[in-house]
């Protein structure tokens, strides 16, 4: 019964954001036509987080063919093709200059491209005021080879990651990275095949975009730094990459397309693709980010009585608890942390880590019953 009231108590605070957002935004929808109109359309600082593939201006003189005279199915669609170096820099700042006005304080953007534009959008980034993070480097482990043999092979694209300005608290879920990447922390090179097999729409037997994203890479952009109700936006939607990764992560999303064949195509998929259920959706939280709990919470709520036995790892030192959520070894006493430092001789110590106790008939660290009581708590 109790639980039920936390439910719906829950889905009473919850529903005034819901609706605000749904009069506001068109959130999960695609918006036909040219992606800066479409932009100026939302409302000042609603997004959470853009991700961003806009045409690179490959600058291709003609077809590309392979030694044996076959063609290779490249980017030589209109959208890519700019006048100039200066009608490209024109463009880029205003779609970015949309971008920003769209971003929340806190808001973050990710743009992706190659060799022939990323490094203009970067600087013009920086002179609009947003702060570099980081650039990420998506080496593709099954790259396209250079067939005329005249350059190294381009096996790799940029993707710059950069907050709204330079006091922005952006977010990262560093623990969930961590956790992804088993245990290590995750670098800025990430090694992602390019779309094949099932993954790769087509529409008659060709390839529906000739740069279509895998869902890897979004899944793994999307992670880090966004959160479960955030709200996504890709002014070049394309077949929608962006639109069902988010779907599927709990994310709401805003697809800008021009393009009427790519907008078919991303529909059938976004609705194809099936979100995540809310105990996948849990992810590792990071120390700045989880809430914070006493030791003494444990022994109020009955996880840990006093007079109860705690001990490390190695069983060298064992100490009582106390009814205060302190701890006493024979003589000496004091907090999990402190009492732990002391008796080690150390200047610092984890106490959550350090002591450790039996609960259901295995030995685990105090930590582990901090983790059930928030989930206690949170039900």
């Amino acid at each position: 019964m109790v639980a039920l009231v936390k439910e719906k108590a829950r889905a009473l605070r919850a529903a005034p954001d819901k609706a605000v957002k749904a009069r506001v935004l068109p959130v999960n929808r695609i918006l036909r036509g040219d992606c800066i109109e479409m932009m100026r359309s939302l409302p000042d600082a609603s997004i959470d987080m853009i991700f961003a593939d806009p045409p690179y201006n490959l600058q291709l003189g003609g077809d590309l063919a392979r030694p044996d005279g076959s063609h290779v199915d490249a980017v030589t669609n209109d959208w890519d093709k700019f006048s100039s170096f200066a009608a490209y820099d024109t463009f880029t700042r205003e779609w970015l200059a949309e971008a920003r006005r769209l971003l929340k304080t806190d808001g973050s953007i990710w743009v992706i491209g190659s060799y022939h534009n990323i490094f203009r959008v970067g600087a013009i980034l920086q002179d609009m005021g947003f702060w570099i993070l980081n650039d990420i480097i998506w080496r593709k482990a099954n790259p396209m080879p250079n067939f005329k043999g005249t350059r190294f092979t381009n096996a790799h694209e940029t993707l710059i990651w950069a907050s709204k300005s330079e006091k922005s608290k952006y977010t990262f879920n560093y623990r969930a990275m961590k956790t992804l990447n088993d245990e290590l922390q995750m670098r800025s090179d990430w090694v992602l095949p390019i779309c094949n097999g099932q993954e790769r729409l087509k529409r008659n037997g060709t390839k529906a975009h000739p740069t279509q994203k895998p869902e890897a890479l979004l899944y793994r952009v999307m992670l880090a730094t966004t959160n479960k109700g955030d709200v996504v936006l890709d002014p070049f939607f394309g077949t929608g990459t962006t639109g069902a990764v988010a779907k599927r992560l709990g994310r709401d999303w805003i697809g800008c397309e021009r393009e009427d064949s790519y907008i078919e195509v991303a529909e059938e998929r976004i609705e194809m693709a099936l979100p995540l259920d809310e105990s996948a959706l849990a992810t590792m939280q990071s120390k700045r980010s989880a809430p914070k709990v006493a030791f003494g919470a444990l022994v109020e709520s009955g996880w840990l009585a006093p007079g109860a036995k705690v001990f490390d790892k190695k069983r060298r030192f064992t100490a009582t608890v106390r009814a205060d959520g302190s701890l006493q070894a024979e003589a000496e006493t004091g907090s999990i942390h402190g009492l732990g430092a002391k008796l080690q001789g150390a200047p610092s110590c984890n106490g959550w880590t350090f002591w450790h106790v039996e609960h259901e008939g295995e030995v685990k660290p105090i930590d582990a019953l901090r983790q059930l009581y928030l989930l206690a708590v949170e039900d």
